[in-house]
């Protein structure tokens, strides 16, 4: 298999090869339909020798959210804390999404815990991983979205722009795949701790993020969205206008 290919677009499109090296969990996923392929058991019991991988298989109809915490929540039954870290290391980027998870299900973390043990996965040089990484904590970032917000806006100047780029997606009111933040819904003002300080953003991947995170806003609060766009577009560079231009695509 070549050191570097182009990821499938459709599961029917996915080579043979490359299929059982993920399965086998010595290669990377290229793209979603490549992780969306993946059979959880057979990836379980490649990785995890000794655990029993029948409740993914059972499960294999779920989604794959629900799929990634059954994983991360059978390595955490069998190995303990010390699973996190084994996980984190592995080649296979869906595996390193289990640590995620397993991040958010340890019940004895607080939120400012749970941020530092994902910070590595947040900025994990996969695309999957760093997905994986917010929607591991999601639950603890619902359940604290101001304390999130707050612990998240150093983030915002990180010279990692996965860094920066975290601190928006895993605070966004709505989200993909995920549950919905709903003080952020009733009143995303608080956001602007960690999207002022993004509105100008060089990198591509943050601006697209604190434009999805306005839009989600928009859906419950269009006004209030217009008037962040309005304000920010006095004298806006090319990133803020990006921004606003994508901000506003729904209002």
């Amino acid at each position: 298999m070549p050191a570097t290919r182009k990821g499938a677009r459709s599961r029917a499109d996915i080579d043979p090869a490359v299929l059982a090296a993920l399965t086998a969990g010595t290669a990377e996923t290229m793209s979603l339909p490549e992780g969306l392929a993946i059979d959880f058991a057979a990836l379980m019991e490649a990785t995890c020798p000794g655990i029993d991988p029948a409740p993914l298989r059972a499960a294999a109809g779920d989604g794959i959210t629900r799929r990634m915490a059954l994983a991360a929540r059978l390595v955490l039954d069998a190995r303990g804390e010390a699973a996190v870290v084994e996980l984190a290391e592995h080649p296979s980027d869906t595996v390193r999404g289990w640590s995620a998870y397993a991040i958010g299900l340890l019940p004895h973390l607080s939120l400012e815990e749970r941020l530092m043990m994902i910070r590595p996965l947040a900025d994990d040089p996969h695309f999957g991983v760093r997905e994986w990484a917010w929607l591991g904590i999601r639950a603890a970032i619902v359940a604290e979205p101001v304390r999130a917000l707050d612990m998240l806006t150093p983030w915002t100047a990180e010279a990692s722009p996965y860094l920066r780029r975290f601190a928006s997606e895993a605070t966004r009111p709505r989200g993909v795949w995920c549950a919905h933040v709903g003080a952020l819904r009733a009143d995303p003002r608080p956001g602007l701790k960690v999207l002022q300080p993004l509105c100008a953003d060089p990198d591509r991947y943050v601006q697209d993020s604190v434009a999805n995170w306005l839009n989600d806003a928009g859906k419950d609060h269009p006004d209030w969205v217009r008037e962040v766009c309005a304000e920010w577009s006095q004298g806006a560079g090319k990133a803020t206008a990006y921004i606003v231009k994508r901000a506003s695509r729904n209002l």
